[in-house]
């Protein structure tokens, strides 16, 4: 920061802040730049002199005004947190530590065409029920991920309107979010549930889609019969 240096009555030389210097706090106290206490150690220093008491109060109105705009940004409610519905970037790279799920490997109409399963997931970055869900979503991809396309789909992505083919992810929502959609190998809808549905629900179904043992009887992912596909789920 600028300064001009000027010598009082005892011969020390003091600072003298430029009426642009004020200018200069308002601004890198709003882009975060400047840190507060060097900004407060400079107004301590006008404070203590009489002389400079107009410009102390150029400087404590944009003081006041970059405070008044960062305000909502030094309250802790304003960091972003799972429990709240503020964006604070992909749920599934922030709250699940898998930064491999968006994009998607393949999208719905390639799905189709190589004839596999196919887990929708419907999501909002800054819906605290999503990124709850997000942990759900990144298990479907470790366990069913090599045999089944795994497609997030943010709500936002989808376009408006009037109606949607069936390799469309429009196709299938239904208005709310989490929303988890299961389609096996022929593309028929076997699973639609809406918010935060259990992992254990969606691997039931996911296991007569694979035609592998219920949990009940393993819980490692096992076919009934052995086919080429065993390897693809271990």
């Amino acid at each position: 920061m600028g300064f001009r240096q000027e010598s009082n009555s005892s011969g020390l030389v003091e600072p003298e802040i430029l009426s642009s210097d004020a200018r200069r706090i308002h601004v890198r106290l709003r882009r975060g730049v400047c840190q507060t206490e060097n900004c407060l150690n400079i107004l301590t220093l006008l404070i203590m002199k009489s002389r400079y008491r107009l410009r102390l109060q150029i400087c404590l109105v944009f003081l006041i005004m970059a405070l008044a705009s960062l305000s909502p940004w030094l309250t802790p409610s304003a960091y972003a947190g799972i429990d709240d519905d503020r964006l604070d970037g992909n749920i599934f790279v922030v709250y699940a530590g898998n930064g491999s799920l968006v994009p998607p490997r393949l999208n719905l109409a390639e799905t189709f065409q190589r004839k596999i399963p196919a887990i929708i997931v419907y999501y909002l970055d800054d819906s605290s029920d999503c990124k709850r869900f997000a942990a759900i979503v990144s298990r479907f991809q470790e366990f069913y991920g090599r045999a089944a396309s795994i497609i997030p789909v943010t709500v936002d992505s989808i376009p408006l309107k009037s109606s949607y083919r069936a390799d469309e992810p429009g196709y299938y929502y239904r208005g709310g979010v989490p929303q988890t959609v299961v389609l096996d190998q022929q593309g028929k809808v076997v699973y639609d549930g809406l918010g935060n549905v259990k992992y254990e629900d969606v691997d039931d179904v996911l296991r007569k889609v694979f035609d592998l043992l219920p949990r009940s009887e393993s819980l490692e992912l096992k076919r009934r019969s052995f086919n080429e596909f065993n390897a693809e789920l271990r």
